[in-house]
């Protein structure tokens, strides 16, 4: 069994709360994302503002800036609320965000602006002429949408979908300055007590390779799948 100086079952706990993070940011990144391209393509001037507004601030600040923002601010943010309740009603409540929570949210706010973008382009990118065919031939809304807009919006949307998980995975190692102790922090724990910083970036670095690789195999099947049909386009 690993051993790494006795530190081999920690980074393994580790790496498994960042798989567990990345998972869990990617699921809200993919719902703010669809929630952001619907806006950004509704028609309505206030959705389509404050979408706007949304990817332009997270896309314009770097990610680890966000991070400590989103984390320290909030904690900040709930210290304040807590003063207000005692002051008011006389409650001594103390809120703790908690590190895990505060970077499945950060990351997945972070990557939903990306998404969003993706999702948006691959909307635009399919073809109204089917969904009206579709339409015509007595199909419901929601059939079309199971039917014919998802697997040919998924499509044009695997490319961008692929690129951003694999930086999104990657970004979990922006966690551990908020005090999580993912494998990058037990790492950094585990080099500073044995002088051996080699050794243990070495495996984690290997981990992430080992992660992006069994994703881009994932995306491959995916891309076959919903690439079914379709000839490539030579040029």
């Amino acid at each position: 069994m690993l051993n790494l100086h006795g530190y081999g079952a920690r980074l393994l706990e580790g790496a498994l709360v960042t798989v567990e993070l990345a998972a869990l940011s990617l699921v809200i990144a993919v719902v703010l994302g669809l929630i952001t391209a619907s806006a950004k393509l509704s028609g309505r001037r206030l959705p389509h503002l404050i979408a706007t507004l949304y990817t332009t601030v997270v896309r314009g600040v770097p990610d680890l800036v966000l991070m400590m923002l989103l984390f320290f601010g909030g904690q900040m943010l709930m210290n304040q609320l807590s003063d207000l309740l005692h002051a008011r009603f006389g409650l001594d409540i103390f809120i703790d965000i908690n590190a895990f929570v505060a970077g499945v949210v950060t990351i997945g706010v972070i990557f939903g602006a990306y998404m969003g973008e993706t999702f948006r382009g691959a909307i635009q990118a399919v073809d109204e002429g089917q969904l009206e065919a579709a339409s015509a031939c007595g199909m419901s809304r929601a059939l079309i949408f199971r039917r014919i807009r998802f697997p040919l919006m998924m499509r044009h949307a695997l490319p961008g979908l692929s690129n951003n998980w694999l930086v999104l995975l990657k970004t979990t190692a922006l966690v551990s300055v908020i005090g999580l102790s993912d494998m990058v922090r037990v790492a950094t724990q585990a080099s500073k007590a044995t002088l051996e910083p080699f050794t243990f970036m070495l495996f984690v670095g290997a981990v992430y390779l080992l992660l992006t690789s069994l994703s881009e195999q994932v995306f491959m099947h995916l891309s076959r799948k919903y690439n079914a049909g379709f000839t490539e386009e030579r040029s």
